[in-house]
């Protein structure tokens, strides 16, 4: 005896036991990395960003020195610090001339690459080393306005000074690595590479 077929010819003793597609609620969905602030950070500082799940570790790895630098400024700055200033200054022209000497690296490479998933940072390409070098001038001017007695010239290049490392750290926006691309005649990488730019 032939089974009675559907409306669309098919059996419904098999209905019930047809697969319904999953729902995807509790699935973890990479994360595209391939025009995110992430990967455009890295990209700026001189960098191939690596595949996509990895790009905000390598760039969270980068701002470490930025992380480092800001609340050394900070605190330079609530105590008017000359001094303060000129060591950051001269840390910073160090890690420029010297990149395989850097000690912002060394310190990161030493206790905060030792966990899980953080990468190594290697020595920093021109890019990187130039933001480097424009932050110690900035530095040592503020020192040298301090020393000088110019207070309001030092306090208003200390308010850009911490500016410019907040918005490296919470924007992932580096005005030295940005004004490389720029002078170097590379306008449209700069301008792409921004943290909200489309990326390359």
């Amino acid at each position: 005896m032939a089974r009675r077929q559907g409306r669309n010819g098919d059996d419904p003793s098999h209905r019930g036991s047809r697969k319904r597609p999953q729902p995807l609620g509790g699935t973890v969905t990479p994360v595209r990395c391939e025009a995110s602030a992430a990967r455009n950070f890295i990209l700026q500082q001189g960098l191939q960003p690596p595949e996509a799940a990895a790009c905000p570790a390598l760039a969270s790895a980068l701002l470490f020195q930025a992380r480092v630098v800001g609340v050394s400024g900070l605190v330079a700055t609530l105590l008017h610090s000359a001094p303060g200033f000129a060591v950051l200054a001269a840390l910073l022209w160090w890690s420029a001339l010297l990149p395989r000497r850097n000690p912002f690296d060394a310190l990161h490479n030493r206790f905060v690459a030792r966990r899980a998933g953080v990468p190594r940072l290697a020595p920093a390409p021109a890019p990187r080393r130039f933001a480097q070098a424009e932050a110690g001038t900035l530095a040592a001017v503020i020192a040298g306005c301090l020393v000088l007695g110019a207070a309001r010239a030092g306090l208003a290049l200390e308010v850009f000074f911490l500016l410019a490392s907040a918005a490296a750290v919470l924007g992932r926006f580096c005005t030295g690595t940005f004004l490389f691309h720029l002078v170097g005649g590379r306008v449209r990488f700069a301008f792409r590479t921004l943290p909200w730019g489309r990326g390359v």
